[in-house]
Order: C-alpha cells, then structure tokens, then sequence
C-alpha cells in the first residue's frame, strides 16, 4: 500500500523535480507539473498520454481513472494511493516524470 509519504519521497528523488502549492493540492513539476497530490493524501493525479491512461486503468480499474473532465481526455489520470503497491507508484512517477523532463529539454532548445 502505497503512501502520500512515498509519492513525495518518490517524486523528489527524480532530478530536477521540485515541490510546490497548486490550488489545494501539492504539485511535483520538471518545468511542468507531472503529478498533483490532494491534500488529504489519499489521492494524486497523473499526467500521462491518452495511451498510458487507458492502460493504467484496463489494467488497474480500482486503482486508475481518468480525471473526469476535459483534464482527463488530456490524459490526467487520478490513482488511489493505498490500491498501489510502492513499486506501482515509482512507476507511475517516472512514467509522468519522463514526459515533463522531455518538454523541459524540449522548451530549452527553442
């Protein structure tokens, strides 16, 4: 089961990442926000592709669902933190993490 403790643990271990208010919720960025955490730790919202999305919740419904709204057509993606197993989570992460390291070189060569 995994934690809010470990998403930020998790989260700021991956380079570049830092840790910032967003609305009511803390917000892991690499020059854009890749993951949210709600404030009552209990949930965090991933950015992935559409693809990634639809997998993540095929394969894992009680964990992974779209965030329901135009965010979620956009690939956001809410997971319950405790349907996760840490290695599930560290997963998540990179997987979202890689996409906001690839716009920051992205928007450095430009």
């Amino acid at each position: 089961m995994a934690t809010s403790a470990d998403l930020r643990r998790i989260a700021l271990s991956l380079s570049g990442t830092t840790e910032a208010p967003h609305f009511d919720r803390a917000a892991f960025k690499v020059a854009r926000i890749y993951v949210t955490l709600a404030a009552d730790g209990k949930t965090a919202n991933f950015k992935f592709t559409p693809d990634e999305q639809e997998f993540k919740c095929l394969t894992s419904p009680e964990a992974f669902a779209p965030v329901p709204n135009a965010w979620g057509k956009q690939g956001w993606t809410t997971a319950t933190l405790a349907k996760l197993t840490s290695g599930e989570l560290k997963s998540a992460l990179e997987i979202a993490w890689r996409h906001a390291v690839s716009k920051a070189r992205k928007s450095k060569r430009g």
